[in-house]
């Protein structure tokens, strides 16, 4: 009697895993030339039934002018026939402020400490590659340059009218002694941690 019950519970939840269905489109950000078939892309791929050769294929194709490891947001669509249409925006706005303020992290504790400046000159030249994007198409420059902003804030990096290059290189300078205690203090926490398992 119980076997039959469990072999009953066996059947539901086959039928339940049968019914996932995933929608017809996802958003990924893939390094630019650098799409495998293995994970993350693969799997995601695989789920929805596309070919992954041929996607990794046509996205390193169409990436192959862009220095290879830059972070490319993608959009892809799945047709009913396993095809798919891809849109390729530019990199995040975070990559753009990382790469302008000379930095390779954001603030640990963004509102409390600066991982690095930008100018205003560099929000608008960031903006003027986002007002590309199919994001921000009826999106204005003023509002662009606003969400940059916002984005340059939540990572800890500081806007400035402008910037003196002198006094910046001492800033970075004294930044990288404050990240290297941070990541000392992270790997102590780490170790402590892996004491108590």
């Amino acid at each position: 009697m119980a076997a039959r019950g469990g072999r009953k519970g066996a059947r539901v939840v086959k039928k339940i895993m049968e019914k996932v269905n995933h929608p017809p489109y996802m958003k990924v950000t893939i390094p630019a030339g650098q799409a495998a078939a293995a994970p993350p892309l693969g799997p995601q791929l695989g789920q929805r039934q596309i070919q992954i050769a041929a996607f990794c294929k046509e996205f390193n194709e169409k990436t192959s002018t862009i220095k290879p490891g830059i972070p490319l947001p993608t959009s892809i669509r799945v047709n009913p026939d396993r095809s798919f249409e891809m849109s390729i925006s530019n990199p995040p706005v975070t990559y753009f402020l990382k790469q302008a303020a000379g930095v390779k992290k954001g603030a640990m504790k963004p509102g409390q400490e600066i991982s690095g400046k930008v100018s205003l000159k560099h929000v608008y030249e960031i903006a003027a590659i986002k007002s590309q994007d199919p994001a921000f198409e009826n999106v204005t420059m003023e509002e662009v340059c606003k969400r940059i902003i916002g984005a340059a804030h939540s990572c800890g990096i500081e806007v400035v009218p402008h910037l003196e290059e002198e006094v910046y290189r001492q800033f970075l300078e004294e930044r990288k002694e404050i990240v290297a205690q941070q990541e000392k203090e992270l790997e102590e926490v780490r170790q402590a941690k892996m004491l108590r398992l």
